[in-house]
């Protein structure tokens, strides 16, 4: 269910927001400021190509300041021998430059972290926008549901009021889809910060896939067959769901080449 609201954004333009959720049902839900919505009036033109240093380059490879042995309450663990680390005890929001750096190598190193125990989702989405920037410049989603004045949230929400991931639900043989977020796009985004606001007590989950795990256990005359060669990747399918389910697309879909190979510029692997 969706209702229309118009809206002041930024204090200046006034624009018309389609709530993608039922608002009787979630008037006292704890982070309503996060509950998704779609901007109907704003568009983007393409995305101009940038500069960008990862800033795991500049982190201390033994993250000293990050796995500062000095903190009795941190906890280090491997979730597998390949993909994902879990930490407890640190909080990200208090997290100072060179510990972001070393938390950069480290994401780049291992694919996943995973923090628990944060009060990162309870700081606002100002401070959250501020730290992820620190990483890069912010992706605004073509076509999905984002925060009320935040563009550059992604919002994911399966509620009883979805109507478009029920229907998923029945249409599809499983809702369990391997993918690489808007990997169409020239620059595809190097970090994404998923936060975890409710959640069922089971079922629900995410997992990830470790594709230098995978190319390791290819044969030598398959790698040698993947190497130079290129792939394309293009967001107009997505685009035309989008408009088929009666939602918005903010900028135009693209195509980009990507190697199916390719070396990850902080880890060399």
């Amino acid at each position: 269910m969706s209702a229309t609201k118009t809206v002041t954004q930024s204090g200046t333009a006034v624009g018309k927001l389609t709530l993608a959720y039922d608002d009787a049902i979630h008037q006292k839900y704890r982070y309503h400021e996060y509950l998704p919505v779609y901007d109907e009036e704003t568009h983007f033109d393409p995305i101009q190509p940038f500069e960008f240093t990862d800033r795991g380059l500049a982190a201390d490879k033994a993250k000293s300041a990050l796995l500062s042995s000095a903190n009795p309450e941190l906890k280090v663990s491997k979730i597998t021998p390949v993909i994902g680390t879990e930490i407890r005890g640190l909080q990200l929001s208090q997290l100072n430059d060179t510990q972001k750096n070393e938390l950069a190598l480290l994401i780049a190193e291992r694919g996943v972290v995973i923090f628990r125990g944060q009060d990162f989702k309870d700081i606002g989405p100002q401070k959250q926008t501020e730290f992820a920037r620190y990483f890069g410049p912010l992706h605004v989603h073509p076509v999905g549901a984002h925060v009320k004045d935040h563009l550059e949230y992604h919002n994911i929400y399966l509620g009883p009021d979805n109507e478009y991931r029920a229907r998923q639900r029945r249409e599809r043989l499983t809702t369990t889809g391997y993918h690489s977020d808007v990997s169409y796009e020239h620059q595809p985004p190097g970090i994404t910060i998923l936060t975890l606001l409710s959640v069922p007590p089971t079922g629900g989950d995410t997992a990830w896939a470790s594709q230098t795990a995978a190319y390791a256990r290819l044969s030598q005359p398959i790698k040698t067959l993947l190497e130079g060669l290129r792939a394309e990747h293009s967001g107009f399918n997505q685009a035309e769901n989008a408009r088929r389910d009666g939602k918005f697309v903010r900028r135009e879909p693209v195509k980009s080449e990507h190697p199916i190979v390719r070396v990850h510029p902080v880890s060399r692997v």
